[in-house]
């Protein structure tokens, strides 16, 4: 496949998995058919990704970034696509080209443990204080849970805030009881969606296959600093700065426990509905945020749609096409691709049913 040239092609991802500081993909490892899958540091695959991996004493490995084949048949980034043609690729608002860091970063992400306590920074804190146009916030879409999990959860936001001075002490003194004491679990399951903004403290727990839409940045304050006998290096612990400014980062506001759900839980809304039956859904809207947007087409038959800017796609459930000018391309099951909005329309088909989530840059 030609990916240069700007045509009307749907781009497909291969696998492009990521060093993490914490254990987990053996989901990930059987949806690539590894004959022994297993956990392990790699537990993320970042799909469509314009954004290299910041992990220290791994410097000298570039990871992170989605390839596609070139013109030549020769590997080239993502990156390196989209820039030869922003406005095709990624659409314009206001007559202007869509930028190709407003392009969320989308990503697998498949727990065998739950996450350190982190936190990451709003865009403004970004940009004011990091040298950096982007910020991550950050949204779930829960796609399945393991079976030997009782209950999957996650934590967001603080329930008992604790001052400014008892997070620091608790952080220096690796507290993790009391860090823990702040939050109130949340129970998830397949098809919930959840967004956590910028400044919230959360952790994802043990056993989740998710897929995971943020700013393209990454950036964050690791204020648990071991998990699962991984000790993160002090230089990644607060983005490279020091515990006051790692401070500076939290929202301390209180998120009781009746206002989790108003808070961070995102219900779907109709966009639009076809004659065959199927649906087209906004999952997270610009009204939530200006970051990114996250929708759901489920397919039954044929269902035609316009495109006006592009989106990274995963084929969540089922299988099916999307054809583009008479050029079909055939969609499995964890089958993820990029639609360039010149595309201008696209066709989705599917015998039986296909559930394809579309995640769009940021208008902002």
């Amino acid at each position: 496949m030609a990916f240069l040239g700007t045509k009307k092609e749907i781009i497909k991802f291969s696998e492009n998995r990521v060093w993490r500081t914490y254990q987990g993909g053996k989901v990930l490892d059987s949806i690539e058919g590894k004959t022994n899958p297993s956990d392990s540091h790699f537990p993320e695959d970042w799909i469509g990704s314009v954004v290299t991996a910041r992990n220290i004493g791994r410097e000298h490995i570039e990871e992170g970034l989605s390839m596609v084949k070139g013109e030549s048949g020769d590997p080239i980034s993502f990156r390196e696509l989209l820039i030869q043609d922003l406005s095709f690729y990624l659409g314009e608002d206001s007559g202007t080209a869509i930028q190709m860091d407003a392009l969320p970063l989308v990503k697998y992400l498949d727990s065998a443990t739950r996450l350190h306590f982190q936190a990451h920074p709003t865009a403004e804190f970004a940009r004011e204080r990091l040298n950096s146009n982007r910020g991550k916030t950050e949204a779930y879409v829960i796609l399945a849970t393991r079976d030997d999990v009782e209950q999957p959860y996650i934590y967001a936001g603080f329930q008992r805030p604790p001052s400014r001075e008892q997070l620091k002490e608790w952080i220096l003194n690796q507290d993790i009881n009391a860090m823990e004491s702040c939050f109130t679990k949340i129970p998830v399951k397949p098809g919930d969606v959840f967004m956590i903004p910028g400044g919230r403290p959360h952790a994802l727990g043990e056993g989740i296959l998710m897929l995971e839409i943020m700013e393209a940045s990454d950036l964050a304050v690791r204020f648990e600093f071991e998990r699962g006998g991984y000790v993160i290096p002090e230089e990644a612990r607060f983005m490279g700065k020091g515990i006051e400014t790692a401070l500076d980062v939290f929202n301390f506001d209180a998120v009781e426990d009746e206002s989790i759900d108003a808070t961070f839980r995102c219900e779907p809304k109709l966009l639009h509905t076809y004659e065959s039956g199927s649906r087209f859904e906004e999952l997270i809207g610009y009204d939530r945020t200006p970051c990114f947007s996250v929708c759901r087409s489920t397919i039954t038959g044929v269902a035609d749609k316009s495109v006006t800017r592009g989106y990274i796609g995963i084929v969540s459930e089922g299988e099916g096409s999307i054809c583009i000018e008479g050029s079909t391309t055939e969609l499995k099951l964890w089958d993820r691709f990029f639609c360039p909005a010149g595309a201008g329309s696209v066709r989705y088909q599917s015998n039986e049913s296909m559930t394809v989530l579309e995640c769009y840059a940021g208008n902002s």
